[in-house]
């Protein structure tokens, strides 16, 4: 097995500040041995509560790797956590800017050294009453497509249980159950094509593989089914 993935300071910062938020819920684990130990690999989660990229940040650390998020550029202006943010390799999406390109083009470059990129699809917190994922945006199939590196789905829930972040009520105790599922590589072959660029059509249904293939590992983790309804565009489609 490969030795743990050496972070530096401000990964330890993050370590510092993620572990004791984590132990807030009971966490679950199910089938983790599915991140790569070495190796670029591109996670896509659902996004439930903004207490999810502290246990998510956990539970890939706890696999031994560094995780960089694609986390919306009001993070890296946080107080603190903006530089623990940007000092551990987070990428700022600058959505609706001429700096947008720069969110994809530095989620590139972190891919083709290696590391572990983490994408919430949905850009935020789910507006479903449910917590069923909404539309996403298809910058995760670019990333998908003009990277040969695994695309893994994961289902992450409980954590809107303890923080929500519409009705902005904190509830730690009694402790959640807060589960991660991860799913295994999806199989994106069938739409990489060499050296051309995919095109809207394709980029849609790209993603909306990706986030099907994550809603079948929420409804297992919940044991229901999601609603059917026709889905509505992410904000600013």
């Amino acid at each position: 097995m490969a030795d743990r993935e050496k972070g530096g300071f401000w990964v330890g910062a993050a370590a510092a500040l993620f572990y004791p938020l984590s132990w807030i819920g009971r966490r679950v684990y199910r089938d983790a041995d599915r991140i790569p130990r070495e190796g670029a690999a591109l996670l896509v989660l659902n996004h439930v509560s903004h207490l999810d990229p502290a246990v998510d940040a956990v539970f890939v650390h706890r696999n031994k790797r560094v995780p960089r998020f694609l986390a919306k550029d009001s993070v890296a202006k946080a107080p603190v956590f903006g530089k623990i943010f940007l000092g551990s390799g987070g990428i700022p999406v600058y959505r609706g800017t001429s700096s947008a390109g720069d969110s994809l083009r530095a989620a590139h470059q972190t891919l083709q050294e290696g590391k572990i990129v983490v994408i919430y699809p949905e850009g935020t917190i789910t507006r479903d009453p449910e917590g069923w994922p909404k539309r996403s945006y298809t910058g995760v199939a670019r990333l998908a497509l003009e990277n040969d590196v695994p695309v893994i789905p994961i289902a992450r829930w409980g954590t809107q249980a303890i923080w929500n972040g519409y009705d902005k009520k904190f509830r730690p105790f009694p402790r959640k159950r807060v589960v991660h599922a991860v799913g295994s590589p999806v199989d994106l072959s069938a739409y990489r094509q060499e050296g051309t660029a995919a095109g809207p059509k394709v980029l849609r249904e790209v993603t909306d593989l990706l986030m099907r293939e994550v809603v079948e590992l929420l409804a297992e983790v919940r044991g229901e089914r999601p609603p059917a309804r026709d889905d509505v565009p992410a904000d600013g489609e």
